[in-house]
């Protein structure tokens, strides 16, 4: 039965559907490396605003701990994110969650956006726990956008 699905996508025609998903998928992966990779400038910004040099005539300088936690808490997520997602489209339907994973992505990046607190520890907070968010949104693109676009191409 299976392969005979498989062998019907093989030699069924090109059509817009293809493209779509191709698109859809191909975007899912690019908005994933940037929002991973996009924290480093806004951790420059972060250090220049709350972070005062202690010596004078010297750059600020933020803790590497606290680099490593905001970089970090969104791996953590986007793991935790794989293994809910995964498991949920197998269960539910691959569709069905992409869809909510893009969604807790868009939405998760939107309150990065506005992490914004008038104390370093709110920003931090706020920042690191929307961060978890959107690498749990990202876990999820991963595993769903694979297997989608192997299925479809």
């Amino acid at each position: 039965m299976a392969l005979k699905v498989l062998s019907a996508l093989d030699t069924a025609k090109t059509q817009y559907y293809h493209f779509k998903a191709i698109i859809i998928a191909g975007m899912g992966l690019f908005t994933d490396a940037y929002d991973l990779f996009c924290i480093p400038p806004i951790m420059i910004l972060i250090q220049r605003i709350y972070y005062d040099s202690d010596v004078d005539n010297k750059k600020p300088k933020i803790p590497r701990t606290v680099v490593s936690t905001m970089v970090g808490i969104a791996l953590l997520g986007t793991v935790i994110g794989q293994l809910i997602f995964g498991r949920l489209g197998d269960r539910i339907g691959r569709r069905r969650v992409y869809g909510l994973a893009l969604c807790l992505m868009v939405l998760s990046s939107i309150g990065c956006g506005f992490s914004i607190c008038t104390t370093k520890k709110c920003v931090l907070g706020s920042l690191g726990f929307f961060r978890f968010l959107l690498g749990v949104g990202i876990g999820g693109d991963y595993p769903l956008s694979a297997t989608i676009m192997s299925e479809v191409c």
